[in-house]
């Protein structure tokens, strides 16, 4: 019995598509079509070695159009394979050395530190606008491209766009790719300044490394390329602004975390991150091509076959993580998670697979924020708090507007709570 072609049912029931799936089949493997190509969709840690092995699984031939034109890029590192794209990952992942990542928490702290003092008392302010900012701001200091002041606010506005866009078609895919087209033009030009002397970057920094780096060949990145590259080292870390709203959402609807967070245990920071990474929903799966016959676990799987690892079923697996509805990050105290277990970036090794190289980042970043917000004097007033699980990227409706300078509890509506549908 043939297949019928599931592309309409994904984009309808976003993170909950493969779970459902593989609830129907009673099987932790399920049989699929995606955009008139057959599928094969797998789940767990073992799964997950399995699919990052490039003897069995190519991320670069499965990337479609619509994200390459969006989230990642033409040309970029995620469209390699075997040896060029560890030589290109190789310039991100010296990028991202725990002194570096520390710089870069730095400079975004103090962006922090610097808008959040500048907030009026008692004005709202939405979250997650506010963070893609911060973020905008202390990336670009930090990879040593010029940005005044004034710029900020677009260019966050265009990096939000492209994660925000990739996910599902209409106006928000088209924004996606506007945004692209418009800073990459505008990084390439930079990087043709710094090749040509007008700009001299900061030694060590993205912006010196990616003009410099030349591929397997010794040839220089096309400026075009590696304006696509220094996106994919902004962007990232731009997108971190989902997970420090949903830091907000979880301080807001499970309260006795703000304490432990603000009074700076280092240990309860990680394992907080760590949960709302797995918690919230990111991304719902990644996708490769089988590169040759494959067998899994007695299931056959043809070369060029769609492999697609369910990255929202694995994070919410109760085999795995016991109550994977409860958001708990005891559940990160004192454990230590494997290479293929937690994976809301990825899974394996970031030097030589497909994990992101930006994971210490965002995680470093997130760690730090959350105390930050647990610190922060706020009210949380009555909003839509709600998650959709079919809008893939998943955003609070929202924003999570809070009101800076106002204790809750205190006479603002977040005393008395938020009546509003809750998610997950």
């Amino acid at each position: 019995m043939p297949l019928l072609d599931n592309t309409l049912t994904l984009l309808l029931e976003g993170y909950a598509w493969l779970p459902a799936l593989r609830r129907r089949s009673e099987s932790d493997v399920v049989h699929t079509r995606v955009m008139g190509q057959r599928a094969f969709a797998l789940l767990g840690p073992d799964a997950a070695r399995f699919f990052y092995d490039e003897d069995h699984v190519r991320r670069a031939p499965a990337l479609p159009e619509p994200v390459k034109s969006t989230l990642f890029g033409h040309g970029a590192v995620h469209s390699l394979d075997g040896d060029d794209h560890r030589a290109r990952k190789a310039v991100f992942v010296s990028l991202m050395t725990p002194e570096r990542v520390a710089g870069l928490t730095e400079e975004v702290a103090a962006v922090w530190e610097r808008t959040t003092a500048s907030w009026p008392a008692g004005r709202p302010v939405v979250l997650f606008d506010a963070a893609a900012g911060i973020l905008t701001e202390g990336v670009c200091r930090w990879a040593g491209i010029p940005l005044d002041a004034s710029e900020v606010p677009g260019l966050a506005a265009d990096l939000v766009a492209m994660v925000d866009g990739f996910g599902s078609p209409g106006p928000r895919h088209w924004r996606a790719r506007a945004a692209r087209r418009r800073r990459e033009e505008w990084l390439a030009g930079i990087v043709e300044r710094v090749r040509g002397g007008a700009v001299t970057p900061p030694p060590g920094s993205a912006l010196a490394a990616v003009s410099g780096h030349r591929d397997l060949g010794g040839r220089p990145l096309a400026s075009r390329i590696a304006a696509v590259e220094l996106l994919n080292v902004i962007r990232p870390t731009v997108a971190t602004s989902w997970f420090v709203t949903f830091a907000a959402h979880a301080l807001h609807r499970w309260p006795a975390n703000r304490a432990r967070l603000a009074g700076g245990d280092p240990a309860f920071a990680e394992a907080f991150t760590h949960e709302v990474r797995r918690f919230y929903p990111f991304a719902p799966f990644v996708a490769g091509k089988a590169v040759t016959d494959l067998t899994w676990r007695g299931e056959h799987i043809r070369a060029d076959w769609l492999v697609m690892l369910d990255i929202w079923g694995q994070n919410h697996d109760p085999r795995l993580w016991k109550d994977p509805y409860v958001f708990d990050p005891g559940r990160f105290t004192g454990r230590r998670t494997g290479a293929f277990d937690l994976i809301p970036q990825g899974g394996g090794d970031p030097a030589t697979g497909h994990r992101c190289p930006g994971e210490p980042a965002t995680v470093s970043l997130l760690e730090d924020l959350s105390v930050r917000l647990a610190r922060l004097d706020q009210a949380v007033p009555a909003q839509d708090l709600t998650i959709s699980l079919r809008r893939v990227p998943a955003r609070v409706a929202s924003g999570f507007v809070l009101t800076p300078g106002v204790r809750a509890g205190t006479g603002s509506p977040a005393a008395a709570g938020d009546r509003r549908p809750q998610p997950l």
